[in-house]
């Protein structure tokens, strides 16, 4: 989490027991609920809407595909909500009186919709993107008032073990999740545009993709080196009237900028209506 990794390690061995030992259920069973489970690496309890994708987790990571969201709630100490944002009355109406407490994934779902559906239960928003499947994950969390301090803890925790947590007022981050929840897809698109140039002038696609592929992800280490001075990144590179410079150039004509603008506006009118 930005504020260092100290909470965490208290949540981890504080006197309720460790992350761990929460057992995790999972109502849906699609991408994001499949990253985390993959990322965690426990055995879990899930079910869906009859996808099948509940029982080909728990047949990967272990743990119980089970027939109802009620069979969750009642044996999990903490379900996340990975079903789709429209249906948190539906599932709410059935699992309340059961549920624990309740971290939400959900896209565009506030803290005060959460209270409202689960009156009485602590509910945690975060907003994971899907690296966490890797453990090079990035989840926006938003503090919730009121909740048990240990329980945070153990959930902030619970998320660290997949990546970075970083903690945002409830202000901007819909604005943090139309760049880092969506930035995966992005990062592909960048890839696949840059290896299909690649391949015009010659260069086998698996080759190129290699290339971009390792390029980005040196890249981003060298930014968080630099204390994620793209600036300076940048002038390390580029050397006036160089080869990067024209490319820079070329970029920016092509409105790079404008484009990525373009799409963040897209992103937050959607998720504000």
């Amino acid at each position: 989490m930005t504020d260092g990794r100290g909470r965490a390690r208290e949540a981890e061995l504080g006197p309720t027991g460790n992350v761990r030992a929460m057992r995790i259920g999972l109502v849906g069973a699609g991408n994001m609920a499949r990253a985390l489970a993959r990322g965690w690496g426990d055995p879990v309890l899930a079910c869906d809407a009859g996808s099948g994708r509940a029982s080909a987790l728990v047949a990967e990571l272990g743990g119980e595909a089970l027939a109802s969201n009620v069979e969750v709630a009642r044996r999990a100490d903490l379900v996340v909500l990975c079903h789709k944002p429209w249906q948190l009355e539906a599932v709410a109406t059935e699992i309340s009186g059961e549920v624990k407490a309740v971290a939400s994934v959900l896209a565009g779902t506030t803290i005060a919709a959460l209270q409202e559906a689960y009156p009485g239960v602590p509910v945690f928003r975060l907003i994971p993107n899907t690296p966490v499947e890797v453990r090079r994950g990035v989840t926006c969390y938003t503090p919730t008032e009121g909740v048990p301090h240990e329980l945070e803890l153990q959930v902030i925790a619970l998320f660290e073990r997949v990546g970075v947590v970083v903690t945002l007022s409830e202000a901007v981050v819909d604005a943090a999740a139309a760049v880092s929840s969506v930035g995966p897809a992005y990062t592909a698109l960048l890839v696949e545009a840059q290896v299909d140039a690649a391949v015009r002038y010659g260069l086998a696609a698996p080759v190129a993709a290699r290339l971009v592929t390792e390029t980005i992800a040196g890249a981003a280490a060298l930014l968080a080196e630099r204390g994620y001075d793209t600036l300076t990144v940048r002038r390390e590179v580029a050397s006036p009237g160089g080869t990067t410079a024209r490319g820079l150039a070329a970029l920016e004509r092509a409105g790079v900028r404008t484009a990525f603008q373009d799409a963040i506006d897209a992103v937050r009118s959607w998720s504000s209506k």
